[in-house]
């Protein structure tokens, strides 16, 4: 739904920037690779553990929280503004039903539950986008040159967008616990061999999804939105398959962001005994969380994105300096400090691309993320810079 969204405003280069999020499986390889099969470690908060104490799992595990609730609480948004505007009753109706029926499903299988019907829902999905795809390709309206319409300005908000996901793809895979917790199941082959097929299927898909946004835009009369422009140009049988793949594709998502949440609370962070009860509660827990952002939140689809995406990047220098360096001497003030610039960028992206706010002036949100995001990392990077030399001038 983003990469149509971001393919019906913006054209290709949308598209373009939201796939390299998807890059985020290579990266994530790497990472799982190096964690795993390297350095040996079960689960990431060991390391961070390791690295930076109680305290650095502590705002590891907090990270992750806001992650899940935002996942969730997009992917409902999607399923609301599937079956009726934003605020009506159908709206609110179709993420209640929906949010009964994953959470059963989810509660009585876990992460092997979700790892069953992602196979299912993947399998389905790739029909439906086949039979939309070809119905866009022989669609009267199609036209490649307005399509693949590559013209490029660096002021665009399409290519800032693939800048600032450039920026992201690094740290984006750790804080994203569906991601990573598929990272510590099968051996070492099978990982590798799942995370590259996993980014370029991925990317593909997100592409030809995209694609259709971009159709619609092209072709889109005044004040027509994406589902309207989309229904008149393939028609309403060939929109309901539309439909029915955003529905498919966030059942998948929903499903395993909640196996995660169970295993984040329950496994890793121990806030209550293990059991499979207590697994339960924290995923109703998180789906009420989830659906109160939405009914008092923020209902752009990219926010929920682009805000976790920014408060992730506190761990660009924990991935290059502790992971993939082996550096032990960045002191506890340099992680510290770089957490709280990230959790202060993502709030102010947060407020900012709400209009609560306008401190940065008033250029595109995607403009501001950008800034958001280099100050961020130049920031960390520093920070973790002087923190080691720091150190090493100490012991000296």
């Amino acid at each position: 739904m983003n990469a149509a969204i971001l393919g019906f405003y913006y054209g290709l280069w949308g598209v373009l920037a939201y796939a390299t999020y998807y890059l985020s499986f290579l990266t994530g390889g790497l990472i799982v690779d190096k964690l795993r099969f390297s350095l040996g470690y079960a689960d990431i908060q060991s390391f961070f553990n390791d690295c930076y104490g109680r305290y650095g799992t502590i705002c590891y595990n907090f990270l992750i929280v806001i992650r899940l609730i935002s996942e969730i609480f997009a992917n409902l948004i999607v399923i609301g503004l599937i079956f009726g505007v934003y605020g009506s009753q159908t709206y609110f109706t179709a993420i209640a039903l929906l949010s009964v029926i994953v959470l059963f499903y989810s509660m009585k299988g876990g992460l092997s539950a979700a790892l069953k019907t992602d196979l299912v829902q993947m399998s389905l999905f790739l029909i439906m986008l086949a039979v939309l795809s070809i119905s866009m390709l022989i669609n009267q309206h199609f036209d490649a040159a307005v399509i693949f319409n590559f013209s490029f300005h660096i002021s665009q908000p399409g290519p800032i967008l693939l800048f600032v996901a450039l920026l992201q793809v690094w740290s984006y895979p750790l804080h994203d616990p569906v991601m990573m917790d598929r990272g510590f199941l099968a051996d070492r082959k099978t990982t590798q061999r799942s995370f590259y097929h996993a980014a370029w299927i991925s990317i593909l898909c997100i592409i030809s999804f995209g694609l259709l946004g971009v159709f619609a835009g092209s072709n889109a009369v005044a004040d027509e939105s994406l589902n309207q422009a989309l229904s008149r140009l393939i028609g309403p049988e060939t929109f309901w398959v539309l439909n029915a793949a955003l529905i498919i594709s966030a059942m998948s998502t929903l499903d395993s962001s909640l196996a995660s949440a169970a295993k984040l609370l329950v496994i890793n962070m121990r806030i209550c005994r293990p059991s499979i009860n207590n697994g339960r509660w924290v995923m109703f827990i998180f789906m009420l969380a989830a659906l109160a952002f939405i009914v008092y939140g923020d209902r752009d689809l990219f926010s929920a994105v682009a805000v976790s995406g920014t408060a992730s990047l506190f761990l660009v220098p924990v991935i290059f300096f502790n992971l993939f360096a082996g550096r032990r001497d960045i002191p506890l003030w340099s992680f510290l400090a770089s957490f709280l610039i990230a959790i202060i960028g993502a709030a102010l992206y947060f407020t900012e691309s709400s209009s609560y706010s306008s401190l940065l002036g008033e250029v595109h949100k995607y403009t501001k993320l950008l800034y958001i995001c280099l100050i961020v990392i130049g920031s960390s990077m520093t920070l973790f810079y002087v923190g080691g030399l720091s150190r090493q001038i100490i012991k000296r």
